[in-house]
């Protein structure tokens, strides 16, 4: 599909992406879903996320700890070999302490950019999380705002609202189609969508899905009845589309993701009347959060449980970077929910590199078989 095919091309080469943009918009890059975009976005600046390095990691390593996760000593590689020169800015959520530790070392040594921490609260379940999320974006709306040397208008921040509404529906959309007619889209395809809308201009982005999710639509119920078995991912991000060949060489399709690079990307719609600050605070608060976040013992166990129960899904599989310690600490009690319910699960510790392919593959398989 042309559309995928767009998609890929940025993913690609999201540097050269950028770099058509750059005359046009400030870019501001950033590493975890919980960077408030949609008041980026209405600053007339262009948001992207940032994956790590794809090449060999050397010059991170004078600057941080060998046990920092790749995703973390990828993004500051990326930065010190000179390949994200198109960034005007970086923003740096409070999310792991790996992160937090990444924007020190940014602020000190990747000094032609601006650099803005913003950060959100920690627990979520609390009368005053809203009220406290709420302070932050208006101080980064203040600060960004500044910054542009433009004001932020409320309007602007409705139109934004409407756009990333109009994006996030879209993505999800695919993602029930796929669910429903596993056959109609690869698993690669849909890492790929999702990878892609996070670094596109988001209009473009729309004008894609607005093309593929119709051709979708229209192709559900001629493939023949799927007869693999369904499986969930969760973790953090997967820059590893090979795992989704892996699934599906073994008899099975990925039906549904907890991923940075996949639901928790789109997941939540946000209030398009009253305050749009207000509204956006209300999003971050109330999506599934990941474990940098906390709101009780058993919600990301719950929403694990309900993913599988929605799209009658026998198994997941853990995407764990190695060194991450909020997915680690989370992952002993997400198990034993999932056993407790019946469900298997499987833990793969990923890395910048993958495990080799007939190793991964043999325990992909026999997992699948235990289904």
């Amino acid at each position: 599909m042309e559309a995928i095919q767009a998609f890929q091309r940025v993913v690609d080469d999201p540097g050269g992406y950028l770099q058509t943009i750059t005359a046009r918009r400030k870019i501001i890059g950033y590493c975890c879903t919980y960077t408030p975009e949609e008041i980026i976005f209405a600053a007339g600046a262009h948001p992207v996320r940032l994956f790590g390095s794809k090449g060999t990691i050397q010059r991170a390593d004078a600057h941080l700890q060998a046990y920092s996760c790749s995703l973390v000593r990828g993004v500051l590689e990326d930065a010190l070999a000179g390949n994200l020169e198109a960034l005007d800015g970086m923003v740096f959520p409070h999310t792991c302490d790996s992160i937090q530790r990444l924007s020190d070392i940014w602020r000190l040594n990747i000094a032609s950019t601006w650099h803005n921490d913003v950060v959100l609260p920690v627990k979520l379940n609390t009368e005053s999380a809203h009220e406290y999320m709420l302070d932050v974006l208006k101080k980064f709306r203040r600060e960004l705002q500044a910054w542009i040397g433009a004001p932020l208008t409320d309007a602007a921040l409705q139109e934004s609202i409407a756009t990333y509404n109009r994006l996030r529906g879209l993505l999800k959309r695919a993602y029930e189609i796929k669910s429903g007619d596993p056959g109609l889209l690869s698993g690669r395809a849909v890492n790929t969508m999702v990878k892609g809308a996070m670094i596109m201009d988001r209009n473009e982005a729309i004008q894609h899905l607005e093309v593929l999710v119709p051709a979708l639509e229209a192709g559900t119920g001629n493939t023949a009845r799927s007869t693999a078995k369904r499986v969930i991912l969760a973790g953090s991000i997967c820059n590893h589309p090979e795992i989704y060949d892996i699934v599906e060489s073994a008899g099975a399709q990925v039906v549904w993701d907890e991923l940075c690079t996949g639901s928790r990307f789109f997941e939540g719609q946000i209030d398009v009347d009253g305050d749009p600050l207000a509204a956006i605070a209300r999003r971050y608060i109330g999506r599934m959060n990941c474990p940098a976040k906390h709101k009780d013992l058993r919600s990301r166990g719950e929403t694990l449980l309900r993913m599988a129960q929605d799209h009658t899904a026998g198994g997941v599989i853990f995407l764990n970077f190695k060194f991450c310690e909020p997915h680690a600490f989370d992952y002993p009690y997400l198990k034993e929910m999932l056993q407790g319910q019946n469900i298997p699960s499987l833990l793969l510790e990923i890395d910048q590199e993958l495990p080799a392919a007939g190793q991964l593959a043999t325990r992909i398989e026999a997992f699948i078989e235990t289904m």
